[in-house]
């Protein structure tokens, strides 16, 4: 499909964006907020509140809590995911970050939001007292300055891939983590995980739906854009955490989600089968020759990655990173 058509697409989806704004978004000030799941230094108790919260955290084992810092760090690197989706084509045209336009609303609703996750788990990680605090903040603005690449090359077609796909491995993390925390009697951290994975899996509900009216609209060029992500492969939004430092970070933390299953290559291989069977890929009509031959590949492609799952080995030793000596 030409540039021309597929802006046309892209402009045909914007009263679906805004039914969903209207009917499933909250505006901020009906929203939760950090300091709902936290103390308060303005009451009296805040130390034996504290002292609690601590006494509780002590039990979550180290892996869990690298991991979490990760998935905190992750979150904190908005600026760049609002610069993404705005760099989308056909997503914002005025280039006006304040724009009544359903797309850039989205954009704003949608990291708004995500905002609230980043600074919850930051909050919670700077009590808890076994995180080395500077060593987070560095690596958060280390990740900013470095900003993203995820490999859409401004298509909105791939921009919706990438975001569907990256919000269902984003709930399935904070989920699996707060399934750890819970399995420790951390019962807090793993309210607060689950209140996250929860808002993760609105907006992967949203960009699944924004993508479905794609493939109604264009099933060609949806299914192209389809093969073209899941042959790049799904990168994750922390990739260049390290980048421009001797640091490994960002391999290190990737391990110990694998290890200890927050997020694992089945996981990967789960989502792909996910967003097959919720496109209804094998049942698309009206595909062209490439469109035909696209489809063969999405309908075996997520048993050749549980495949590979099964063969890759789990790491056995893991270096921990960003907690207290």
């Amino acid at each position: 499909m030409v540039f021309e058509e597929k802006m046309e697409v892209i402009k045909s989806v914007e009263p679906f964006v805004e039914q969903f704004i209207e009917e499933k978004m909250n505006i901020p000030q009906e929203c939760w907020q950090p300091s709902d799941f936290l103390p308060d230094f303005s009451d009296t108790d805040f130390p034996a509140k504290i002292q609690v919260l601590q006494e509780r955290i002590a039990q979550v084992p180290d892996t869990v809590l690298v991991s979490l810092v990760g998935n905190m760090i992750t979150e904190e690197a908005l600026p760049s995911y609002q610069t993404f989706f705005n760099l989308l084509k056909g997503v914002n045209e005025d280039r006006n970050v304040a724009s009544p336009g359903a797309w850039a609303r989205w954009s704003r609703l949608w990291t708004a939001e995500e905002n609230r996750h980043g600074d919850l788990l930051n909050k919670y990680l700077y009590l808890s007292g076994r995180v080395d605090m500077n060593m987070v903040e560095k690596s958060i603005q280390q990740l900013i300055h470095n900003g993203i690449d995820l490999q859409t090359d401004g298509d909105p077609y791939h921009g919706l891939i990438y975001t569907s796909f990256q919000e269902r491995a984003t709930k399935i993390t904070h989920m699996n983590t707060g399934k750890l925390a819970y399995k420790v009697g951390e019962t807090a951290l793993a309210k607060i995980c689950n209140v996250i994975a929860g808002e993760e899996a609105l907006h992967e509900k949203a960009y699944k739906y924004f993508m479905g009216k794609i493939f109604d609209a264009d099933p060609n060029g949806g299914i192209q854009a389809f093969v073209t992500m899941m042959k790049n492969k799904i990168i994750m939004p922390a990739n260049l955490l390290d980048a421009g430092t001797t640091n490994k970070h960002y391999v290190n933390y990737v391990n110990i989600t694998q290890k200890i299953g927050v997020y694992t290559s089945f996981d990967y291989a789960g989502i792909i089968d996910h967003l097959v069977k919720t496109w209804g890929i094998d049942r698309l009509s009206g595909l062209n020759g490439e469109g035909n031959k696209a489809q063969d590949f999405l309908s075996t492609l997520s048993e050749r990655y549980y495949k590979l799952a099964e063969r890759l080995q789990t790491p056995t030793e893991v270096s921990l990173i960003w907690l207290n000596k």
